[in-house]
């Protein structure tokens, strides 16, 4: 079809030139049949005829090409359909008679029209189903009637509201790696595309013009996983506001009162039950169960790869001349396995640490220095506000830390005795650690009195204030040789 222009040039010398069909050819450089369409055309309103199908051998099979177009977009690249393996599978299952560059062009137009559709859903920053975001929020946990900060990391998806998470003891690369790891794992696939704050571990820095430096270690988490990573602008959080308001919630359900745990493992199960509990409530706006809407998220979940991603990160330590490493600030001793002077090789992993040779042969496993770390209960502080309001012993979070023993001698009925006893522990406390306590109350009778307990803690550190030798110098001279107490004893007929 000739451009307007030219249509009118052929028209003109028709009727202003007088100009012949073979004239007006040779002149515009047209078929003459092209020439005489236009120079006797009398209609020029534009004409909406019946669209002819520009796939008329596709038509009957492309349902079935889209469908298996829009499911690989959940498998890893290498095991979706290339166009000839969708050419081979419409003749061996479907009998299509078409040739394969009928389908390779089909398959093609449709890939196009699928990025197209997912470039326009961004842009407008919705939330389709599939689309998640991730954040870290601090808590408090009791382990050994002791506190300890812990990071709970949260990946929510705002079109369901759900959410999963996982409990590290920092906010380091491994530590995150390793809790998006887990929550893959718990939700059985890898959103499509998640946002991200600028946590330092994943953004080494931000270029002037908005361009990030990525760690390398998350670069691979997110090849691995084939994530679209999406950060938000600085000091921007309410571009993920949907995960901050999921941290604030899961602290104060999920983290209300304090968490006590034994291990690791058991803290991490706490935590995903609670999350799963929570996907049985209904939605807050939508009044649907959230477990029903997550099921729509979960089916644009990616497929899990065959090996999970295993963060650690490697570098080299000296070793001084007391046969040992510094860690994070922490001496790590090599006594006797690698010579002073040398250089070994530290993986570290979020909860451990594997010493290597520079031949990658393992010389020892340390947990990471952080795992350990505690913070004491003010316990003289917790039995004081008690002992004001004894009542409320059964219904303080803190008397859940304690041993079953030091619970029970404190949970006694009578007010009186439990004010006692209460007094008794604030002070106890001050000296001595909660487990000696609970220790003394095991073996002693139920029975004993508060004078008998504290007897009996005494001869727990029986050396604690006692010097070995004493030489006393302030009596009188002739004043420091007495009498031995057994000649008391026999006087007060004790022996």
């Amino acid at each position: 079809m000739l451009k307007m222009p030219q249509q009118e040039y052929i028209k003109f010398l028709r009727e202003a030139e007088g100009c012949s069909v073979s004239e007006i050819a040779r002149q515009v450089g047209v078929h003459w049949r092209t020439a005489k369409r236009y120079a006797d055309k009398d209609n020029w309103n534009e004409q909406l005829g019946k669209r002819k199908s520009s796939s008329p051998v596709m038509g009957p099979y492309m349902e079935i090409v889209d469908a298996w177009l829009e499911e690989d977009q959940l498998l890893p690249r290498k095991q979706r359909h290339t166009g000839v393996r969708i050419f081979q599978r419409l003749q061996a299952e479907h009998a299509f008679t078409g040739g394969q560059r009928t389908v390779l062009s089909y398959v093609k137009q449709q890939k196009s029209r699928m990025a197209l559709e997912r470039a326009k859903t961004y842009e407008r920053l919705e939330h389709p189903p599939g689309e998640a975001q991730v954040d870290f929020t601090t808590i408090q946990v009791s382990r050994d009637q002791q506190l300890m900060t812990y990071k709970l990391l949260v990946v929510s998806f705002p079109y369901s509201n759900a959410a999963f998470v996982y409990p590290t003891p920092a906010e380091n690369q491994e530590c995150f790696l390793k809790g998006m790891t887990q929550c893959f794992k718990e939700m059985g696939g890898v959103p499509r595309r998640i946002w991200f704050d600028n946590l330092s571990a994943a953004v080494v820095h931000i270029e002037k013009h908005g361009e990030r430096q990525l760690t390398e270690g998350f670069q691979r988490f997110c090849a691995h996983y084939r994530i679209e990573a999406v950060f938000c602008n600085p000091y921007s959080g309410h571009e993920k506001g949907h995960v901050e308001s999921k941290c604030g919630y899961a602290k104060r359900n999920w983290a209300v009162p304090i968490p006590l745990y034994e291990n690791h493992e058991q803290l991490a199960a706490y935590f995903a039950e609670q999350a799963r509990q929570d996907r049985e409530r209904p939605h807050y706006a939508k009044g649907i169960r959230i477990a029903e809407l997550w099921e729509a998220d979960r089916a644009q979940l990616l497929t899990l790869p065959e090996e999970a991603f295993e963060p650690f990160r490697l570098s080299a330590a000296a070793v001084n001349k007391y046969g040992e490493i510094r860690f994070e600030g922490v001496a790590i001793p090599l006594v006797g396995l690698v010579p002073p002077g040398s250089e070994v090789l530290v993986q570290t992993y979020w909860d451990r640490l594997v010493i290597l040779t520079k031949e990658h042969q393992r010389v020892r496993e340390v947990p990471r220095p952080y795992t350990g770390k505690t913070a004491e209960v003010p316990w003289t502080q917790v039995f004081t506000n008690l002992l004001r309001k004894p009542r409320s012993v059964g219904h303080s979070q803190f008397i859940r830390m304690l041993p079953e023993e030091v619970q029970v001698y404190v949970g006694v009925a009578d007010l009186a005795l439990r004010k006692e006893r209460l007094q008794a522990l604030a002070h106890w406390c001050s000296v001595y650690a909660i487990g000696q306590i609970a220790q003394v109350l095991q073996t002693s009778p139920s029975e004993a009195t508060i004078m008998q307990l504290t007897a009996a803690l005494g001869l727990v550190q029986v050396n604690r204030d006692i010097p070995v030798a004493w030489d006393e110098k302030l009596s009188p001279p002739g004043a420091q040789e007495v009498a031995s107490l057994r000649q008391y004893d026999r006087l007060m007929g004790v022996c």
